[in-house]
């Protein structure tokens, strides 16, 4: 029988007011690993780690975003555009779960918010990042053509427009789309995520960001080769900036590796996280 997709549920509180949805799986004795999912998505996202062979020896924490699944969802634009609301949300979970020192794993916008907590918090009591389809800067020529496609369609007023692009770009995610089951499932979670979302997070700027990447001594880049939302160059130029950093690129995958190939990935993570 297969594991629940869920865990042990918790609430996170943030400095204005919402309330986050965070969850543990695995094992509470195992290496600490932050799961922070990217735009649209949520928690669930991660269901090929929470109930893999990761968590028979890591110790997983998942929440949603703010304006993700289960978690408060304001309808303000600028709830979601200050940096500053993002890596407070982030060090409020890793608070609230009672992480001592984890590995923290960003996808797509989730790198974005780890970089902003970063630049606020420090990388001190980490044992490492692993950024994955990474943001590293909202910047138009590093970002692939499916996210510069979709950007304008998903913050659409018109409900058919936004309904339409909500499902391309959920494809774009995948070389091969996931199982019916999967893909049902994914489609209701990023359907639930407000309009002031997408509007927001382009506003998100990236002061302080390459100075954040530069210093975090464990590092670890993820990109699949054929992600059509952000380039090789997004997660090659931390390479640049941090000796230290590491890209393992995935043949075949596209913008959700951790997913499309995830017995690598977890073996992988599994291993950052260890040393």
């Amino acid at each position: 029988m297969p594991r629940s997709l869920t865990g042990e549920r918790f609430s996170v509180a943030t400095l204005d007011g919402l309330e986050l949805a965070a969850e543990h799986h695995g094992d509470r004795a195992g290496p600490e690993i932050l799961l922070v999912h990217g735009l649209g998505q949520s928690r669930l996202s991660w269901s090929r780690q929470t109930q893999g062979v990761l968590a028979e020896t890591c110790h997983l924490v998942t929440y949603d975003l703010r304006g993700h699944g289960d978690s408060s969802k304001p309808a303000s634009v600028d709830a979601y555009a200050d940096p500053a609301l993002w890596a407070a949300d982030l060090a409020a979970v890793i608070e609230a779960a009672g992480l001592r020192r984890p590995t923290l794993v960003g996808w797509s916008l989730g790198a974005l918010v780890t970089g902003h907590y970063l630049t606020r918090y420090g990388h001190g009591h980490l044992a490492g990042v692993n950024l994955v389809g990474a943001v590293t800067q909202l910047a138009f020529e590093l970002l692939g053509p499916s996210a510069l496609a979709h950007a304008e369609p998903l913050a659409s007023p018109d409900l058919a427009t936004r309904s339409d692009a909500i499902a391309s770009f959920l494809a774009s995610c995948f070389s091969t789309l996931p199982p019916e089951g999967d893909f049902r499932r994914m489609l209701v979670f990023n359907g639930m995520v407000p309009r002031e979302v997408q509007q927001g997070v382009v506003r998100i700027g990236h002061e302080g960001l390459d100075a954040a990447w530069a210093a975090v001594p464990r590092l670890l880049a993820t990109w699949g080769d054929e992600d059509q939302h952000v380039r090789r160059e997004m997660s090659s130029r931390i390479l640049e900036m941090n000796p230290d950093a590491r890209l393992s690129v995935y043949r075949g995958a596209a913008h959700a590796p951790f997913y499309e190939c995830p017995e690598r990935f977890n073996r992988e993570l599994a291993a950052f996280a260890a040393a």
